[in-house]
């Protein structure tokens, strides 16, 4: 597999080149196991520390006082916290202010849901408008489910008919249980180091491609007793996607493979061009489904998600985070009609079916919220605008990263960022360091964050950054600036 040859751009998507995954690969694989680590020098560090003490007071009480009520004093995974979370109480566009009132530029975008920027005001006042009408939630059919419902299969190639859930780790638990009961098999194959929720069969082969049920702490071992991982990018190796094809048709097939198209982790370990398409034949090859987990994807990707950026259509796509718009209860699934019937609702005898459900699934905020937020993505160019983003920032950071002579690497999926500096997340399981370095890897990721965020910049653990249609060139350039202030205090 390669990303050589002409590789033709579609046009209306985020991404506007596609980067040489290849030669990334291999700069990510020698950062993270061939180089000394490189953290920031010490007295600088803690200079950005001080930044905590004398500026966040309110942040710091807050959260000693959360602890108390709550495990750990923090509930969100995506809050950063060391030296010790924030605490938000503003959003609006390109920026969050604390409760002490500084303001950081947003680049964690709540993990990729505000394609439109935060508390974007054209989607709140149609939110307050139906919250005064009918509240939340009524349990019952609203107009809204079906106005979603027609215009994710309007925009998303491969989806029939949808599904509404409350959480993208919900449509993913729902589409392996579609997968099963339409094809009768049991065993699913995730693509090692991907996030798919945290489903009991699910948290297997996370952030770390081969660790299997190393992070299943409290999990049965029949759980994810089916559950299966094969390294990124892998087709044809003694141990790729291929031969656990083969491996499965001896002890009844394989009712599925879920993957992020563009790569575990929203692409921290990019695939090569046509792996997707590599993928969807060797489905097709074994009576399989093939699942895309598009949660961070559908629609910041364009309005035909990563399955329309690439041109190939999986059975089923699990949707979250921006099919809501940054309102709460963001998940689903879509797909093809005789699958999707699996779920069907109400009283149905005995019709062999997939149980789903959810109080607060299709309510009506998240519905209608999802509805007025892709119509807006659509009206303004959304996807295309925040990739501009993304690619001007992107580029910003390698000029940095060369200037200054660092082995960090820079790149994106349009809108999709990422920075890695430490790279924790791309050592080998093979390299015996592994043990001893992945720990002192990760407070180096902590320490770069906090330093970003000492510089007004907030992003996801100082490795992955989303931006947004909220983010100007003068944003952008602002941003720049803040990094190469951070980049700059680098031990080298």
């Amino acid at each position: 597999m390669v990303d050589k040859g002409k590789i033709d751009i579609p046009k209306g998507y985020a991404i506007s080149y596609w980067p040489d995954s290849e030669s990334i690969l291999e700069r990510l694989h020698d950062l993270a196991n061939n180089r000394p680590m490189y953290p920031i020098r010490r007295e600088s560090m803690d200079q950005f520390l001080k930044y905590f003490e004398t500026k966040c007071a309110g942040s710091k009480k807050l959260t000693d006082d959360a602890k108390r009520f709550i495990p750990g004093g923090v509930q969100h995974n995506l809050a950063f916290n060391y030296p010790f979370p924030l605490a938000i109480t503003r959003a609006e566009g390109a920026y969050l202010w604390d409760v002490d009132g500084n303001r950081y530029i947003d680049f964690l975008q709540a993990g990729g849901p505000t394609l439109l920027g935060s508390n974007y005001k054209p989607v709140q006042e149609k939110i307050m408008d139906l919250i005064r009408e009918s509240g939340p939630v009524t349990g019952l059919f609203h107009e809204y489910e079906l106005k979603l419902a027609e215009l994710i299969v309007r925009l998303m190639p491969s989806v029939e008919m949808f599904r509404m859930l409350a959480s993208g780790s919900e449509g993913v638990m729902a589409a392996i249980r579609a997968a099963r009961t339409f094809t009768g098999k049991s065993k699913v194959i995730k693509v090692g180091g991907a996030y798919h929720g945290w489903s009991d069969q699910m948290v297997f082969g996370m952030r770390i491609p081969g660790i299997g049920p190393l992070e299943a702490h409290g999990i049965p071992a029949g759980c994810y007793a089916d559950t299966q991982e094969v390294f990124p990018n892998d087709i044809e190796g003694p141990n790729g996607l291929a031969a656990m094809f083969e491996r499965n048709e001896k002890e009844g097939g394989t009712a599925a493979v879920i993957l992020e198209p563009l790569g575990p982790e929203s692409g921290t370990r990019p695939v090569v061009y046509d792996y997707n398409k590599r993928v969807r034949e060797l489905c097709d090859g074994f009576g399989s489904l093939l699942i895309f987990d598009e949660v961070v994807t559908a629609f910041r990707v364009g309005l035909g998600g990563a399955q329309g950026f690439f041109g190939v259509k999986p059975d089923l796509t699990v949707f979250g985070k921006c099919v809501a718009g940054g309102y709460p209860a963001a998940g689903g699934v879509g797909g093809r009609r005789d699958v999707m019937e699996c779920f069907a609702a109400g009283i149905q005898g005995m019709k062999k079916r997939a149980m789903v459900g959810g109080t607060l699934s299709a309510n009506p905020l998240s519905c209608a919220a999802g509805y007025y937020a892709i119509k807006a993505m659509e009206d303004t160019n959304a996807p295309v605008v925040a990739g501009r983003a993304g690619d001007r920032l992107t580029r910003g950071l390698q000029e940095i990263i060369e200037r200054r002579g660092l082995p960090f690497v820079a790149f994106n999926h349009g809108s999709i960022c990422h920075l890695e500096t430490a790279a924790a997340m791309l050592m080998d399981i093979n390299n015996p360091k592994i043990f001893t370095e992945v720990t002192e890897r990760k407070h180096i990721m902590e320490e770069m964050g906090a330093a970003m965020m000492a510089e007004g910049i907030i992003s996801l653990a100082g490795s992955r950054l989303y931006t947004s249609m909220a983010d100007t060139d003068e944003v952008i350039d602002d941003a720049l600036e803040r990094f190469d202030r951070v980049l700059s205090c680098v031990e080298i």
